[in-house]
């Protein structure tokens, strides 16, 4: 009971220790001189250009080990580069956390000093407008007549004209400061929206490394840490992959004979927006080796993109979400199908989470998931596919689930 009694406070003193710590880190930033948040917002950019690197140096030695004998070895070697990937991603997510928040705090100081410019610039101008109050009467007329020399008559008309071009000047330097200080305040705006979901990031990323840790867990549990079990696991799941993907090509085929590309939008770039901020094609849209190689299929219906496990994945346009799947080990993993306003529907397979639901409309550009390795996959990537909307269905596949099925088109005609 006593050992109970001081671990009880053990974990008290530490939980005040970090509420302390916490609250002096915030007040020493919110006291820093704008000079010392600039320094410390370069220093978070080197720092998460540091951290970007080592994902993208993890990235290439997944996809090397990618082209190993599919063994358990392989397997688990695959998921610890994973974990290690995603607390990369979790680690990234902190510092640009703490990167937004200096930025703020540094704009906020901007903010304050735009402030205090205006209500100097909006001083001067009253008392112009006071010093014109004063001489309002006074006609060039008076002005000669009231003065008893040429040159004190001279010098009064000139200094209404001085007072007149001082009122422009200074009406003009308030417009701009104003313009300076909206300007700051849509750019806080802006980091307030970046930081919050920076936040939504962190808390999905570490959902994610749960996840990842659990399928781990779940495979040593099923193969008994046995190759052979493993082997019989794997072997059975390229069995019935091959069977949906050979009846998918079947379906879209038979569907194609329905279609008709008049009513789809003019191909054109910027129709849709690329679901990922860094762009690098895996493979292409239409008949590749790898889908002959890896699916046993001619034809691969989408285009893949790279992205490290954990990378946010974005709508490609408004739209409403009809389908948020999951087909396991098979086919598409997890999946996200969204129809827009333009005979389209797009897909986005292979994700590590979904964060959006069946019925949601989503907004061009909004987070709907995050980039992962699920279903039949040889490593972490994105999936992302077109479908002439009309003929997009569900379809039962025995241990996938529903699997999304249409006539698809090429995405790059449209991104």
């Amino acid at each position: 009971m006593l050992n109970y009694n001081i671990l009880k406070f053990k974990n008290l003193i530490f939980c005040i220790s970090v509420l302390i710590f916490t609250f002096l880190i915030l007040n020493l930033s919110l006291a820093a001189t704008p000079e010392e948040l600039r320094n410390a917002i370069e220093q978070k950019s080197r720092e998460l250009q540091e951290i970007n690197n080592k994902i993208k140096e993890n990235q290439k030695t997944l996809e090397q080990i990618q082209n190993q004998n599919k063994t358990l070895t392989y397997e688990i070697k695959n998921l610890d580069y994973n974990i290690n990937q995603i607390n990369l991603g979790i680690r990234y997510s902190e510092v640009n956390i703490e990167k937004l928040n200096l930025e703020i705090n540094s704009l906020q100081y901007d903010i304050n000093e735009a402030e205090t410019d205006i209500n100097s610039k909006k001083e001067a101008i009253i008392k112009i407008i006071q010093e014109f109050q004063k001489k309002d009467n006074e006609t060039p007329l008076l002005i000669f007549l009231k003065n008893k020399s040429l040159s004190d008559s001279v010098f009064e008309a000139q200094n209404l004209t001085d007072l007149n071009t001082n009122l422009k000047l200074e009406i003009e330097n308030l417009k701009q400061a104003k313009e300076k200080m909206t300007n700051k305040l849509d750019q806080s705006t802006n980091k307030k929206q970046l930081l919050e979901i920076e936040n939504n990031n962190l808390k999905n990323k570490k959902l994610i490394l749960s996840d990842i840790k659990k399928e781990k867990n779940i495979i040593l549990a099923q193969t008994k840490n046995q190759e052979k079990i493993y082997q019989n696991i794997i072997s059975d799941l390229q069995k019935k992959q091959i069977e949906i993907a050979q009846e998918i090509d079947k379906l879209e085929e038979s569907l194609r004979l329905s279609f008709n590309p008049d009513v789809l939008p003019i191909k054109r770039s910027g129709i849709l927006s690329y679901p990922l901020n860094e762009v690098t094609i895996t493979q292409e849209y239409g008949y590749t080796n790898s889908a002959k190689i890896l699916y046993k299929t001619k034809f691969h219906n989408g285009v893949d993109f790279e992205a490290p496990i954990g990378t946010p994945v974005f709508a490609a346009d408004d739209g409403e979400v009809i389908a948020v799947g999951n087909n396991g080990r098979l086919q598409y993993g997890k999946f996200v199908l969204i129809k827009h306003n333009n005979n389209l529907a797009t897909l986005y397979g292979h994700l590590s989470k979904q964060i959006v639901q069946k019925g949601e409309i989503v907004k061009r550009g909004e987070v709907i998931g995050y980039s992962g390795n699920t279903g039949y996959s040889t490593g972490p990537h994105l999936h992302f596919g077109v479908y002439w909307l009309p003929t997009v269905t569900l379809k039962p596949f025995p241990g996938a689930g529903l699997v999304p099925v249409g006539v698809t088109v090429n995405p790059l005609d449209y991104l």
